[in-house]
């Protein structure tokens, strides 16, 4: 596998405030990852960190196994990005924008058409080329930011909300063009739709007050493991959540909860250091789960039960 992004200890702080803390994370060629958080999880600080819009207060980000901070122009050159809102300009025809776009790029001048004919055609925008912009439609403008994002044909593909605001036609369309991408790159997709991340995305990852709580694949025949707790009377949820050997915890009831352990724990670990912790252990029960109930587990909301 071609690894095309590697994250180490990367850290970002606002006036002191940790706004992403010690995140560390791969992507690999033909991958779809996508990023979940709550509002304020962190979510858009590390777009804007890997995207190079911000530095880092510390940590390292390698694009193709260039330094970002060191040699920004160079990582840039194999970095597609796409905002929440798309960089439109809506007084130019998408040719003009798309032109301007590839002169920024720095693509050769006998290449801008051949380019821009591609992009249309990857992202159908075919017969698009003379419209204004201001005339297009939601589904069509987020189209346009996603060609204007892979005309350099870039290697790690960012995308923040690429389907906001879309109908479920639109939807559909805009993850089968994903997943068509992602033959030739790596893709970062940002969703606050937690089934829009199953249906298109390899893996997940989940952000919680800056830190990573959730990393691991989705496929369907490898659903997320977790265990049901319950506790005698008198323990408290604090008091489970502060084990080592948890990534995450979510009361269900009265003494019961559930539970997502660190890739290196199991049930063995779980039961001593709930005894150790001096909680009176009751019952632990192995249960299959769904992304969403992971999520809410993870940022120690009750979800589903």
């Amino acid at each position: 596998m071609e690894t095309l992004l590697r994250v180490t200890d990367l850290s970002r702080s606002f006036g002191g405030h940790p706004a992403l803390s010690e995140v560390n994370l791969c992507l690999e060629r033909g991958e779809v990852l996508g990023l979940l958080g709550p509002n304020g999880a962190g979510k858009t600080t590390c777009l804007r960190l890997l995207g190079g819009m911000l530095a880092p207060t510390s940590g390292r980000i390698e694009i193709q196994g260039i330094d970002l901070a060191r040699r920004p122009l160079e990582a840039k050159r194999h970095l597609g990005y796409l905002p929440e809102r798309p960089p439109l300009y809506p007084e130019l025809r998408v040719d003009e924008y798309l032109t301007f776009c590839a002169r920024l790029h720095r693509i050769p001048r006998r290449r801008i058409a051949e380019s821009i004919d591609e992009v249309k055609h990857r992202c159908g925008l075919d017969d698009s080329g003379r419209r204004l912009i201001a005339k297009l439609s939601k589904g069509y403008r987020q189209r346009l930011g996603i060609a204007q994002a892979i005309l350099h044909q870039p290697r790690l593909l960012i995308l923040d909300e690429p389907t906001e605001g879309l109908d479920p036609f639109q939807m559909r369309e805009l993850r089968a063009l994903i997943r068509e991408l992602a033959r030739d790159c790596g893709v970062i997709l940002s969703s606050h739709l937690l089934p829009e991340v199953q249906a298109v995305c390899d893996r997940a990852v989940i952000l919680d007050q800056g830190r990573i709580r959730f990393n691991d694949y989705l496929a369907n025949d490898k659903p997320i493991f977790g265990w049901r707790v319950r506790l005698g009377s008198g323990s408290r949820l604090v008091q489970l959540t502060d084990l080592p050997c948890l990534e995450g915890a979510v009361g269900i009831g009265e003494d019961r909860y559930r539970v997502i352990l660190m890739d290196n724990a199991d049930s063995a670990e779980l039961s001593r250091q709930i005894l150790q912790a001096g909680l009176d252990l009751r019952e632990l029960v192995p249960e299959h789960t769904d992304l969403e109930r992971a999520f809410f587990d993870l940022i120690g909301v009750e979800g589903v039960t």
